[in-house]
């Protein structure tokens, strides 16, 4: 399987502040790629690194093979990110610019651009071609950056909180359109996003930040098929750690004023051993919650 990202040891700082520190990231040809974490993790200085946009003082991405940054050749650096559809967590169109004449400018850097998928995709978003980018409400914003980015036939797909402001109905044709895109096996997709319940739906995997550092780089099924958070009694987080239903370290205890949650790796483990704690599947969030707070046991 090729990889369409591949970077290594991303590093920046800003003022002796530590925005990216050893940052490693794949997205595989085939595969959505879920990045979670808090505002101010690391999440957009990541992507505007692997889009080149952000100089970094050590690491190396490559796009598609070829190799971006210090000593990378022009034409090799333009024709990869060519093969690039890119949203940003902001419009960044000029707000006086119609729809339509965003598709006009847009398309001058794309030799591969197709006027009449650019046309569906608006019609299909429900964007009228004859209004301005300033009268657009953030989440119609979002869809035409999503259009602009799909009309020139990509192979990866890089979004930053691309389905923020949409509607649940509106997120899910987006995630229809995104399952779509990857059944083609040369495609891929980084998703950054608040909304975990979208990348529950579509991530194949899901790598999290906080602080600049990747915390975890796992298979979604892992997560959600596997892990539990054993919701109990502070008086039984004993008796699961005493379970052997964890190596230790591996747990994560998460105590609230009236109850206390214990990330499991395996539930059905601690179903059989301990029936009577309540075992629920664990959420992205769940994890990433308990992953960045949660004690280890």
């Amino acid at each position: 399987m090729n990889d369409l990202i591949k970077a290594r040891g991303l590093t920046k700082s800003y003022g002796g502040t530590t925005v990216l520190d050893s940052v490693d990231i794949t997205v595989p040809a085939g595969t959505i790629v879920g990045f979670v974490g808090a505002n101010g993790a690391g999440k957009t200085c990541t992507i505007r690194a692997l889009l080149g946009l952000m100089p970094l003082d050590s690491g190396s991405v490559e796009l598609f093979g070829e190799p971006l940054g210090a000593g990378a050749r022009d034409e090799a650096i333009v024709r990869a990110k060519r093969r690039i559809g890119v949203v940003l967590d902001t419009c960044p169109f000029i707000g006086d610019l119609t729809v339509k004449a965003v598709g006009d400018v847009v398309k001058a850097a794309y030799p591969t651009w197709r006027a009449c998928l650019f046309e569906d995709l608006l019609q299909r978003f429900e964007l009228d071609p004859q209004r301005k980018v300033k009268d657009l409400s953030r989440g119609m914003g979002m869809k035409l950056q999503l259009a602009c980015a799909l009309a020139h036939e990509p192979e990866l797909l890089v979004l930053d909180e691309a389905t923020a402001g949409l509607d649940p109905l509106a997120r899910d044709e987006v995630l229809d359109i995104l399952r779509a895109f990857v059944t083609d096996e040369r495609h891929g997709i980084l998703l950054s996003s608040h909304i975990t319940t979208d990348l529950e739906k579509i991530a194949d995997v899901v790598v999290g930040i906080d602080g600049g550092r990747i915390l975890f780089d796992l298979e979604k099924d892992a997560i959600t098929d596997s892990m539990g958070v054993a919701r109990c009694r502070a008086a039984d987080v004993e008796r699961i750690v005493n379970a052997g239903v964890a190596e230790q370290g591996t747990l994560r205890v998460l105590r609230h004023e009236h109850s206390t949650d214990v990330l499991v790796p395996d539930r059905f483990s601690l179903a059989r051993q301990l029936p009577d704690i309540a075992c629920d599947p664990c959420s992205i969030e769940d994890y990433l919650q308990l992953v960045l707070k949660g004690e280890p046991r």
